[in-house]
């Protein structure tokens, strides 16, 4: 058995002890993050079922990804990173989520090249949760304006996506974030990766963005 496939399933059973212990019935999907990983490293975990993937290069994920998903029509493929408005157009195209949407601008311009090809994509709002001038994502401030306007648009908000900040307990985040989700009405959370999916999970993480407990850090 490969190695990926070996690690995929040792997080599966630590998340179902995780959910038992929580008395939750609802199990999260993994998004195995397979950015800078050949498809060699990817392709004992489709051979094995597994069908969540996430990437952050929208060329990198054209070149990767085209043929598989023409062959496995299964697979979903998450945008997890920022994305560029000049990247729209080819990102709808091999995309089914994007966890990144964090202006007014970039959701009107995935709405119009998801209109163009006639494909539903689902979105996460990326939030800046801990207002750090590096990172992407909306000010919680400015939540409530880009959510009305997405449904306004009519595109699909899956729920909200954050990354605590690093070094950091990531409970308060995750908390926030819930929180929201709740005032919100929205069903679906992303959050969680490598050092804190468990964490993610006690705070309703239904998709956790996994990638070096799953593929191994690169040297």
């Amino acid at each position: 058995m490969h190695s990926t496939v070996q690690n995929l399933i040792f997080i599966k059973k630590q998340i179902e002890s995780k959910l038992k212990h929580l008395k939750k019935n609802k199990t999260p999907e993994i998004i195995a993050v397979s950015k800078t990983f050949s498809i060699e490293n990817i392709l004992p975990l489709i051979d094995f079922g597994h069908i969540h993937f996430g990437e952050n290069k929208v060329q990198e994920s054209l070149e990767k990804w085209s043929s598989i998903k023409s062959k496995y029509k299964d697979i979903q493929l998450h945008m997890i990173g920022r994305l560029q408005r000049n990247k729209v157009k080819s990102a709808v195209k091999i995309f089914d989520f994007i966890h990144s949407v964090d202006s007014i601008k970039l959701a009107k311009k995935i709405a119009d090249e998801s209109l163009n090809i006639k494909k539903k994509i689902k979105i996460f709002i990326q939030i800046n949760v801990g207002n750090e001038i590096q990172k992407s994502g909306i000010e919680i401030n400015d939540l409530k304006d880009l959510f009305s306007y997405c449904k306004e648009i009519n595109l699909e908000v899956a729920g909200f996506m954050c990354i605590p900040p690093f070094n950091e307990n990531p409970e308060k985040y995750f908390s926030k974030i819930k929180d929201l989700s709740e005032e919100f009405n929205l069903k679906e959370l992303s959050m969680g990766m490598s050092s804190d999916y468990l964490t993610a999970i006690e705070y309703s993480a239904s998709y956790l963005r996994i990638g070096s407990s799953i593929f191994g850090s690169r040297d």
